[in-house]
């Protein structure tokens, strides 16, 4: 692929990293762009080549700092709209506000809404993105959205390092929002699937009432779209290793790993947590116990679908 076909990829600065991952799978530069600030903090966007016409694909995942990441993205979009360029399509890998999909008290916002609003509003035609916290997001959104996979490179993973040795591992979901998702990871590993009663007195805290399954003896995997705080995570671990867990691993797509996080794993019971690179992680969170798998191909080929007009669900059949 050519610059010449009419495709270009610009990054904003969330996750550089994964950006030139992308571009350098689909044998591109990232596109010549500076994104700064002015000295009021204000966002400072400039596109230095031409983008008339072109197929746009904007790579950015709003992380922490949620707002300034997506403010950054929603700038660029509108730069790109008012430069004629021929589609503009935002690539987020990791979508922000997406826990906060749902009225679940008396006047509570969906930010999840909101989020999908602006960002069509700002001027883009298509959203990629990859494991929504809930896939209903898909909806919130005007425009047509590629909800990518990632946690096919879980069960790839798993199955190269146990091999013959997985009927001793068991599948846990942490709680029971994440109960599809793990009954999914558990059929493609063909193991059986545990489940976790838990529940949360407050925000970002969560107590383990009782574990459904059989842990006793075996080598368990958590399976979770975010670790962000790491409470859930940490204490399902611990409980699985009061109850005769031999190892636990955890997996999850979207590693935010904010608070003390970091300080939580390192001492919990899980022996390795393996994480998506959806988000830019700083070294001070890379730590011995963290092994991050990359989903640029996946991102990359699923791009390159868009641009030929192919369809992107054919990656996962």
């Amino acid at each position: 692929m050519t610059k010449e076909k009419g495709i270009k990829i610009f990054a904003c600065n969330a996750n550089k990293n994964l950006a030139v991952s992308i571009a350098n799978e689909l044998g591109l530069s990232l596109g010549l762009s500076e994104v700064s600030r002015f000295s009021d903090g204000e966002i400072n966007m400039r596109i230095n080549e031409t983008v008339r016409d072109n197929d746009i694909f904007i790579i950015q995942s709003t992380a922490p700092p949620v707002n300034e990441n997506l403010m950054e993205l929603l700038i660029m979009i509108d730069a790109m709209r008012r430069a004629s360029a021929g589609s503009i399509n935002a690539v987020i890998p990791y979508f922000g506000y997406a826990r906060q999909d749902r009225k679940t008290r008396a006047r509570d916002p969906i930010s999840a809404k909101l989020v999908a609003d602006i960002i069509t509003s700002a001027g883009a035609d298509r959203i990629l993105t990859m494991d929504l916290h809930c896939a209903q997001i898909q909806g919130f959104f005007d425009i047509p959205v590629d909800h990518l996979v990632g946690f096919n490179l879980f069960v790839d993973y798993f199955k190269n390092k146990f091999g013959s040795n997985m009927k001793n591992v068991t599948t846990v979901a942490p709680d029971f929002g994440s109960v599809a998702r793990a009954r999914s990871f558990a059929e493609k590993l063909n193991i059986p699937l545990a489940i976790i009663d838990k529940r949360r007195p407050e925000p970002n805290v969560s107590e383990i009432l009782n574990i459904i399954g059989d842990v006793k003896d075996k080598s368990v995997i958590l399976v979770d779209d975010i670790i962000d705080t790491a409470g859930t995570i940490t204490n399902a671990a611990n409980a699985l290793k009061d109850r005769g867990a031999i190892e636990v691993f955890a997996c999850c797509t979207h590693a935010l790993l904010s608070g003390n996080a970091i300080e939580k794993i390192n001492s919990s019971a899980i022996t390795e947590l393996i994480a998506l690179d959806t988000i830019n992680l700083s070294d001070e969170k890379k730590i011995s116990k963290l092994k991050s798998l990359s989903v640029a191909h996946i991102f990359a080929a699923a791009i390159k679908y868009v641009h030929e007009g192919r369809s992107v669900s054919q990656l996962f059949n």
